[in-house]
């Protein structure tokens, strides 16, 4: 009997085990010394961008590709959802066709929810306009790599409550003994729904989760400080003074004054000198690019929990 289809739309898809799984999956591929077992061997998979993007895309495709699967690519303009096909009806004719689809919208996760409601095709989001777990999981591996553990570390987000933010948020509170503190400007802070899903799940894994929208007393000793660009992928600011309103939360090297130790996290492209100094994210404490590299490792890793059903 064919197993029904494995999704990632949300961080919430996965168990802690899965989570647990995929994160040391991918830094079981970030140190291996041999090319990888063609797990996806005979699996062809859909790649479908309607926003931009450098990372993401080419981790996707290149990790597919590299553990034995077959590719075919869509642009924004390719789908009959321009159309005016319905989502589940272009899911279930591409279910009939591919075993996976790694797809960013930057729209609602209903979109994708759609797409995978046929069930024959594993559907993974590469960003919504809510959450991005594949960013999350990118990150999570870096700290599993970086640190050995999870649980336990400090770390420090600053800068807008985007999709980015909001997986990491999503993520880190699942790890037991974790401490999340996220400084957002007044007006660009987490979703209250987003803010009830991480409180929930701090509460229940024993890790501390907390928002605040100033600079004010930022914790020490700091294990990482994280940020990403002000200006998210497809969105704009209504505000024509929001950057006076974001210049606080600009990272620099005043932040290391209390955490000698701490690294620096940015999920890229940055923007030097403006949310972040160029001499910290070219510094000896930037990870950036590591974490960067990390892209491919873990999208291997989310394709082999999908698709092989090896978790």
């Amino acid at each position: 009997m064919q197993r029904p289809a494995r999704h990632l739309i949300s961080l919430d898809d996965l168990t802690d085990g899965e989570l647990s799984w995929i994160v040391d999956q991918g830094v079981a591929y970030a140190t291996a010394a041999r090319r990888p077992a063609p797990v996806l061997d005979g699996a062809v998979i859909g790649v479908h961008f309607r926003k931009t993007s450098t990372r993401t895309r080419t981790a996707f495709s290149a990790g597919a590709l590299r553990l034995g699967a077959q590719i075919i690519g869509f642009g924004p303009d390719d789908l009959q959802t321009n159309s005016g096909e319905t989502w589940e009806d272009t899911g279930r004719v591409m279910g009939l066709m591919l075993d996976g689809l790694v797809a960013r919208t930057a729209g609602p996760p209903e979109e994708l929810r759609m797409l995978a409601a046929g069930g024959s095709m594993s559907v993974v989001n590469a960003m919504t306009e809510d959450e991005h777990p594949t960013q999350a999981l990118t990150d999570l591996v870096t700290l599993q790599q970086r640190f050995g553990r999870i649980g336990g570390l400090r770390v420090l987000y600053v800068g807008e409550g985007n999709n980015t933010a909001a997986a990491l948020a999503l993520a880190m509170t699942r790890f037991p003994g974790s401490e999340l503190h996220v400084r957002t400007p007044p007006g660009y802070g987490l979703t209250k729904e987003v803010l009830v899903r991480a409180e929930a799940s701090a509460a229940q894994s024993g890790s501390l989760f907390d928002e605040r929208h100033d600079m004010a007393d930022v914790p020490p000793r700091l294990d990482v400080i994280y940020t990403s660009r002000w200006q998210t992928t497809g969105t704009s600011k209504a505000d024509p003074t929001w950057r006076e309103v974001f210049a606080p939360f600009r990272v620099t090297g005043r932040l290391w004054s209390e955490s000698p130790d701490a690294v620096f996290m940015h999920d890229l492209p940055a923007h030097r000198g403006e949310e972040v100094d160029a001499e910290v994210l070219d510094g000896p404490a930037s990870i950036a690019f590591p974490q960067a590299a990390n892209k491919l490792t873990s999208a291997m890793a989310v394709l082999h929990h999908c698709l092989a059903h090896a978790a």
